[in-house]
């Protein structure tokens, strides 16, 4: 009941937001800054590892967005597959003589930078395996902008994404240090030339039930975070930070996932440690589509990850949490996310075997359960609700009725079971972080252009995804 109630506030914060997130999405002439010599530079990290399946499409998408002066930097970190041949092969890159590389963050060697003057802001590092983090560490070392936007080689962006994002930075560029994207699951959207044409739900039940976890989360969730300085994530899928803040915490760290989370957390405590006015902002208008797992196996592994990712966060800056020295992330964030986070499957666990227990010994009713558990389902429901009506108010971007009531059954059916499996995905990935175990976990990729003719074949005549 706690954790909801938290939730609820949190919520709460967002639809305080959503007037002037409608307002800002709706009004704001964001045209006229793609072309405009004021918006400030930005370079493009794409790690990629095993990723020749999706890395073509998505670099094709990212030169083509409406954004005036930016770069492309795909860091191959030491792929077995063919990513790097795909690359050369398709825009001709040879190896760049003598690249401008600065080491100001440790990373793997950069083996090469290859290059083709008829893509001029185009990059490509091939380096040796070292994770994320290390790809994003050697990204920066050769990047040219003082903005840096992290974005996943499985993932493509609207085109107007970067420059919404931008549109957020330039009112108060001195303050910002990041902001994080809209993720959104892609399985089951019409895709044609790197872009969404027609927005429409998963056909599969595992991406299905994650396109209700990420409405939640990201709508219900981080505007409200926002909204008070308190995110402690900015998705590793799209986010935009100053480069030389990054710097400044000593950029990614690798060894563990939840690198995403990691640096967030750093650039928190440097701001706050160091008195400087600051916020972490996030910018739901700005959208990135991204392949979700639709497999168990895959799924499960990913969760298992972030499980032990967020556990490491938790350990590595425990001294944060109920301290007034960090203000919001101190006395709200960090507590949260150790209680109702990290914690939270084994009070689930515990309080379950309690009230099993006091059934048993006839110390309560059935019925008692009975009403705990619909009070429990209930709270978790009308927030999923809240995250969907957010949706409606600002985006709108499900235009099928059969769409919005999918949504609404699949928020409820995620209590009979998906949610039990989450809890049970994050136990065991916090027995793999006590057991030393940093495996990445495999996710089998789907070509964008199948996914298009898949969903093609089943989807009405395509009309263009509305654009908040």
């Amino acid at each position: 009941m706690t954790v909801n109630l938290v939730y609820f506030s949190i919520m709460t914060f967002s639809f305080r937001q959503i007037l002037t997130i409608f307002r800002r999405a709706a009004f704001s002439k964001y045209n006229t800054l793609s072309g405009s010599e004021l918006v400030p530079p930005v370079s493009l990290l794409v790690p990629a590892f095993n990723e020749e399946i999706t890395v073509i499409e998505n670099v094709k998408c990212l030169l083509t967005l409406n954004y005036p002066t930016y770069e492309v930097i795909v860091i191959n970190d030491g792929s077995k597959d063919n990513t790097l041949g795909v690359l050369r092969d398709e825009f001709e890159l040879m190896p760049l003589p003598n690249p401008d590389i600065r080491h100001t963050i440790d990373c793997q060697p950069i083996t090469a930078v290859y290059h083709n003057p008829k893509y001029p802001h185009l990059y490509v590092i091939d380096k040796p395996n070292g994770g994320k983090a290390d790809s994003l560490n050697a990204g920066i070392n050769l990047s040219h902008y003082p903005l840096i936007s992290s974005i996943d080689a499985d993932s493509l962006l609207e085109k107007d994404a970067l420059i919404r994002m931008a549109r957020m930075y330039m009112e108060n560029p001195e303050e910002t240090v990041a902001i994080g994207g809209d993720v959104r699951i892609a399985n089951g959207c019409v895709i044609e030339n790197g872009a969404v044409k027609e927005v429409s739900l998963p056909r599969k039940i595992w991406p299905m039930f994650q396109a209700t976890e990420y409405l939640k989360a990201f709508l219900g969730g981080r505007i409200g975070w926002s909204s008070i300085n308190g995110l402690i994530i900015v998705s590793g899928a799209f986010g935009l930070f100053r480069k030389d803040y990054v710097i400044a915490v000593g950029g990614y760290r690798g060894g563990y996932p939840g690198e995403d989370m990691n640096i967030i957390i750093k650039l928190h405590r440097y701001m706050l440690e160091n008195k400087l006015k600051y916020r972490i902002a996030f910018c739901p208008e700005a959208v990135c589509w991204t392949q979700a797992p639709d497999t168990y196996r895959i799924l499960s592994n990913q969760r298992k990850r972030w499980g032990r990712g967020n556990l490491k966060n938790m350990i590595e800056n425990y001294d944060m949490a109920f301290n007034p020295r960090y203000k919001v992330m101190g006395l709200l964030t960090m507590p949260y996310n150790i209680i109702f986070e990290a914690l939270n499957p084994y009070f689930k666990i515990t309080g379950l075997l309690a009230l099993i227990g006091y059934t048993l010994l006839d110390m309560t009713h059935w019925r008692v359960l009975a009403v705990f558990w619909l009070i429990n389902f209930l709270s978790g429901y009308v927030l999923s609700i809240g995250a969907l009506l957010l949706e409606e108010l600002a985006f709108k971007r499900f235009n099928k009725l059969s769409d919005l009531c999918k949504l609404l059954l699949f928020s409820a059916f995620k209590f009979f079971g998906y949610a039990q499996l989450g809890g049970l995905w994050r136990i065991q990935g916090h027995i793999q972080f006590l057991r030393n175990n940093n495996s990445w976990g495999t996710m089998t990729r789907q070509s964008w252009q199948d996914k298009g003719e898949a969903a093609a074949k089943t989807a009405k005549p395509a009309k263009p995804a509305k654009s908040a």
